[in-house]
């Protein structure tokens, strides 16, 4: 089953549930990958690497707007960027811990064989591709970035 018939029979148990705010959510997503699949150039279908990719970047924009909603002293607004963000995060790849991206991110240091923080960008490369949908590329680079300073 694909997101988007996910998506569709989540809206319509949403819709009996008369749950206005996931209904909302479940919108937003579709909106989301009907307007990827509508942009020019794009195929009819998008692939299941371009859902995720969406989903992380819409988990990012709500997770960064709770942060300015919470600073800003917004608690209702930050409470609902953080609800919609719990949606999005259902489907979501299993997003992987910290141990395990260090242990991949070790590997990948070996394979290319980085020495310094100059390698950085040759690591940062493999591991992005490799963690895509799995673990935030900002972590990803923190962690990178310890790894290899001396």
């Amino acid at each position: 089953m694909s997101l988007k018939n996910k998506i569709d029979a989540d809206i319509k148990a949403a819709m009996l549930a008369r749950n206005k705010e996931e209904l909302e959510a479940l919108r937003g997503i579709k909106s989301l990958i009907l307007l990827a699949e509508t942009e020019k150039g794009a195929a009819t279908d998008i692939s299941g690497e371009a859902e995720n990719k969406l989903l992380m970047k819409a988990a990012k924009q709500r997770k960064e707007s709770a942060e300015i909603f919470q600073q800003q002293g917004r608690a209702d607004l930050a409470e609902k960027e953080l609800f919609q963000l719990n949606i999005i995060s259902r489907y979501l790849p299993k997003q992987l811990s910290e141990t395990e991206i260090v242990e991949e991110l070790k590997k990948t240091i070996t394979e290319v064989g980085a020495k310094g923080p100059q390698d950085m960008g040759k690591v940062m490369g493999i591991a992005t591709k490799k963690l895509a949908g799995q673990a935030d590329g900002k972590l990803i680079s923190e962690l990178v970035k310890k790894l290899l300073s001396p």
